[in-house]
């Protein structure tokens, strides 16, 4: 353990923390995060995702091999479909509660429009 890795968030050791800075990165796409939420319903193919929640179909797959590679999204065979479910139910624990979080913020006010003299 180095003395970077004392001082991180659990004691976590450097490598993980950039592992989790992925990602968070990863995250950082509004339909990645809408394949999370419709996945947390239950299991689906692609089909059925572009259904729900729209887009084309190579860039939901896309979409489905970043999660998958980085262990958020699983998959398994079923006769010719390939069915999607979610892999880590905390990284979803996560989302929601970083969700409800900004949903519980008061709106931001507005500044009064100005004309310039």
């Amino acid at each position: 353990m180095t003395a970077d890795d004392k001082d991180a968030p659990g004691g976590a050791p450097g490598e993980v923390l950039e592992q989790t800075a992925a990602t968070f990165g990863l995250l950082a796409s509004p339909a990645r995060l809408r394949i999370l939420q419709a996945l947390a319903q239950g299991e689906t193919n692609v089909t059925t995702l572009l259904d729900r929640i729209g887009g084309a179909p190579s860039t939901i797959s896309q979409h489905l091999a970043a999660l998958k590679r980085a262990g958020l999204v699983g998959s398994r065979r079923d006769g010719r479909r390939q069915v999607y479910f979610i892999e880590a139910p905390a990284a979803l624990t996560v989302i929601r509660l970083v969700a409800e979080q900004l949903s519980a913020r008061p709106a931001p006010a507005v500044a009064p429009h100005r004309n310039a003299p």
